[in-house]
């Protein structure tokens, strides 16, 4: 009977007859619906002062939890081949350490020159004339161009480019020129060698 008894104060209050300075002798049913709308602002207060902060910064954390997770599977891919990348660099080292004792010093470039006009002579070609052009100094080497005029067969002229390319120095050829002179081919050929960069360069 009780719950009969304050729905029907409910329906009998009237919001008029309330005494907002003597809320102590209201009905029950009154002070009930009031402590109930009272706990459902301080429930809504609180979640949006704190929750949703708290909802904010749980979102921002767990994005950062996926990044940092994906970091660390990157990381732990490559710990679990760092063997691997250490046989690599050991390797890469050597094959710089090969290449770079293909650059001949400053000492060097008079035997290389000497070598060319070796190719030319078993290639049977008439060796016109090689020449050192002006050196071109780059951040880590040096470069020495090289204009080599020789004439003879077709494929004389071939093998001799072959030959130029397999020697164990470095020696790139660039910017041919094929003519006919005296009843034979004319070749001219502007070949690049490089060499190591002194300090005080």
């Amino acid at each position: 009977m009780a719950l009969a008894d304050t729905l029907e104060q409910l329906n009998n209050l009237d919001l008029s007859d309330i005494d907002w300075d003597r809320i102590g002798v209201w009905p029950i049913a009154a002070r009930a619906f009031l402590c109930i709308l009272l706990a459902a602002a301080i429930i809504t207060g609180s979640y949006f002062f704190f929750i949703e902060d708290l909802n904010i910064k749980l979102a921002s954390e767990v994005n950062t939890e996926e990044e940092l997770r994906s970091s660390f599977r990157i990381k732990s891919r490559q710990a679990a081949n760092l063997e691997t990348y250490k046989e690599q660099m050991v390797e890469m080292e050597k094959s710089l350490g090969a290449l770079v004792a293909q650059l001949p010093s400053d000492t060097e470039v008079p035997g290389l020159l000497e070598d060319i006009d070796e190719k030319g002579t078993e290639s049977n070609l008439n060796i016109d004339s090689i020449k050192l052009a002006k050196e071109k100094v780059g951040e880590f080497y040096v470069e020495l161009p090289i204009n080599i005029l020789v004439r003879g067969g077709y494929h004389d002229l071939g093998a001799f480019v072959s030959g130029v390319a397999g020697m164990p120095r470095i020696v790139t050829l660039h910017d041919y020129d094929i003519s006919t002179k005296d009843g034979r081919l004319q070749m001219s050929i502007a070949g690049k060698t490089y060499r190591y960069k002194s300090e005080g360069e």
